[in-house]
């Protein structure tokens, strides 16, 4: 059943328009934009056709629009082929498949050479500054016969080379063949927001947006990353540093580049090009700080709404979200402008007030979407080979049919608020680092306001507060006695301990730098290594998957950089206030209704509820052979918790969720275990 609002009625009527969806009634139509590459393709030419035949099949849905392939040699050059013939003389290959977003027109069509037939590149995001890039080009002798950012990316590199990287604001994951050197180059964006995988094979190294895409070639295998695992397992992270969960498969760390040369493939290591640096604190006011955050968010916004296909945006009803659809509304008062939210089932967990707050106030279409169990289990698979890698709870679900729906509505580009929570303090584990702050720095009244202001919140444990401020003020020493006394060193019983001692694999807690700085070395650390990357690998998936690029206007390293520099009580404040800058910065464009919650929700799922409705299903993938046949994991104790969980005797948390995406995902990608 689909209902669409009556648009002459309501425009006439009120400013916000529904259009509620129920999941089950949208087909599916897995659609995006990717790259692809190898080098030594002459060492095994039949198996890489072979391979050029399966990744084809593999990352097609990443670009519908076109896509395109360069077969290089040293005999005959590089030249653009339709399929590819097994010529021993083809030392590297360049593929791309094109989700068209700027210059639609066949003349954006990659890979892409310069005038010279010495550059050629494969490039995967958005360069959103690419008309300065290209003005400033221009002057120095640059010409240009496309209107795409792919030529001024490919322009600029020849220009700076790997020099270029700072000057560009974007998100992109990118390749470039040098002919004349006979070098490759790979680069990331600052924050990881595009994906780049690589892994050597028998015939040198190979390259591609998803990690499943090169499991194809012969020598990389299907074994799993040990550590990987049980970081996964025990604590929900992935996406942390250059490992994956495949044991033979890396990725280029974001705001880092890699060079191989088509001789020595096996040589290189990813080089950082940037990093968010923990800056001295700004001497501004707060109330010009505010302004200026104001200005880079707005002239964010302005950046990313450049498209020549309709733009849309995620809207949860929280701060974020909400901000970057009523900067959208008031830098473009007569855009007709679309939003689409997941609405829970749940009271406690709908944000649906808040959405239809925005909603009203910028006069959207706004568009709904609901979901039940049933729902999940019939598109998990489906998820799973989307995301890749396993992931750590089903509200990853909710984004992924939020993308589902804008891809309904005709919706190309969407904007929405992730990386705000890491940079300014949205997750309530701030609040310890906020207070260890206070303490560290002597000011213990206020640590003591801060305290009773933030245990008064109705979602705030105060003893886990306590706690966690606890350890953040103990030397590191003493890290390791606290966790063997709470156990935190030990392996949960539903791990095999012994299958991870084997591996070189034990209980670490996590090493932070000193300082006194506790709240902005927390959020450096959420935003270049644990929170952000996991967010960013999902976001790129659920939208990819439906043919829709995710924008995230605050992830650019002119703001990442300011919000970093100010002072910690201007992003949690004495009362416990998350954001609290941004909060006035956005005064006058975001209703104040929102800007004044106090509460955090996100895209919750009742997870819980859910599962407990799953049981015939999740009691089914518990006792499958997959699930047996997984040695990190003792089931046995794994059956007794989950119906302990079940009957109230032990508590809830993601774990449950973790066990059953690891055993789907091992099981669709004939995981390694031994």
């Amino acid at each position: 059943m689909l209902r669409f609002a009556d648009r002459a009625l309501h425009r006439s009527a009120c400013p916000q328009i529904r259009l509620v969806v129920h999941l089950s009634d949208i087909a599916e139509t897995p659609l995006m934009c990717g790259i692809a590459g190898l080098t030594g393709a002459n060492h095994a030419p039949e198996r890489v056709a072979e391979w050029v035949r399966a990744v084809r099949r593999l990352l097609r849905h990443r670009g519908p629009d076109d896509d395109g392939m360069l077969q290089y040699s040293r005999q005959k050059g590089s030249r653009l082929v339709e399929e590819f013939a097994a010529a021993r003389d083809a030392e590297a290959l360049l593929l791309h498949w094109r989700l068209s977003i700027l210059d639609l027109s066949s003349a954006g069509r990659q890979p892409m050479a310069c005038p010279e037939q010495r550059f050629f590149i494969v490039f995967n995001g958005e360069i959103y500054n690419y008309l300065e890039l290209r003005a400033e080009l221009e002057k120095i002798g640059h010409r240009f016969q496309t209107g795409t950012d792919t030529e001024v990316l490919l322009a600029a590199y020849k220009e700076w080379g790997k020099d270029c990287l700072t000057r560009l604001v974007g998100m992109f994951a990118f390749a470039v063949l040098d002919a004349q050197t006979r070098r490759l180059f790979l680069a990331r964006d600052f924050f990881g927001i595009k994906p780049l995988y690589y892994a050597t094979w028998q015939g040198g190294f190979a390259f591609a947006s998803e990690a499943k895409a090169l499991l194809p070639l012969p020598g990389i295998g299907r074994d799993i990353h040990p550590r990987r695992l049980f970081d996964y397992l025990s604590s929900g992270l992935t996406d942390h540093g250059e490992y994956t969960m495949f044991a033979d498969i890396r990725q280029v760390p974001s705001a880092h580049y890699l060079e191989i040369a088509l001789d020595q493939p096996k040589q290189s290591q990813p080089k950082p090009y940037w990093q968010a640096h923990l800056q001295p604190r700004c001497d501004l006011s707060r109330q010009e700080a505010a302004k200026k955050v104001r200005e880079l968010f707005l002239e964010n916004i302005q950046l990313h709404l450049r498209s020549d296909v309709p733009v849309g945006a995620a809207l949860s009803g929280g701060i974020d979200s909400s901000a970057v659809v009523c900067a959208i509304r008031h830098l473009n008062p007569r855009l007709e402008l679309h939003t689409f939210s997941y609405l829970a089932d749940d009271p406690t967990l709908s944000e649906e007030r808040w959405a239809r707050i925005v909603g009203a106030s910028c006069q959207v279409y706004a568009h709904e979407v609901h979901a039940v169990p049933d729902e999940l289990v019939a598109d998990l698979d489906h998820l799973v080979s989307v995301q890749d890698e396993p992931f750590g709870s089903t509200s990853i679900y909710a984004q992924y049919r939020v993308f589902r729906l804008a891809k309904e509505a005709g919706i190309k580009v969407m904007l929405d608020g992730q990386g705000a929570d890491e940079l300014l303090g949205g997750y309530r584990s701030y609040l310890s680092s906020a207070l260890a702050s206070l303490v560290r720095k002597g000011h213990l009244r206020q640590a003591r306001k801060l305290f009773r202001r933030a245990a008064a919140f109705p979602d705030v444990n105060k003893t886990r507060l306590l706690v966690r401020a606890a350890v953040d003020l103990m030397p590191i020493g003493l890290h390791h006695r606290l966790r063997h006394i709470v156990g935190k060193d030990r392996f949960p019983p539903w791990l095999d301990a012994g299958w991870f001692k084997e591996r070189g694999v034990e209980p670490r807690s996590v090493r932070r730098p000193g300082g006194p700085d506790v709240l902005r070395r927390d959020l450096h650390q959420s935003v270049m290594q644990t929170s952000l990357p996991m967010l960013l690998r999902f976001e790129d998936r659920n939208s990819m998957a439906h043919s829709i690029e995710s924008r995230v206007p605050f992830l650019t390293p002119k703001l990442a950089d300011f919000l970093l520099s100010l002072p910690e009580d201007f992003i949690i404040d004495r009362r416990g206030t998350s954001k609290s800058i941004f909060r006035e910065a956005m005064r006058g464009i975001v209703p104040d209704a929102i800007l004044d919650r106090r509460d955090k929700i996100g895209f919750a799922t009742p997870e819980k509820r859910w599962l407990a409705a799953l049981k015939p299903w999740v009691d089914k993938v518990l006792h499958s052979d997959t699930a047996r046949c997984i040695p990190a994991l003792n089931m046995d104790n794994i059956e007794r918790e989950w119906h302990a969980v079940l009957a109230g005797k032990a508590p809830f948390d993601f774990r449950i969720w973790r066990w059953v995406n690891l055993i789907r995902w091992a099981d669709q990608n004939s995981i390694h275990f031994s």
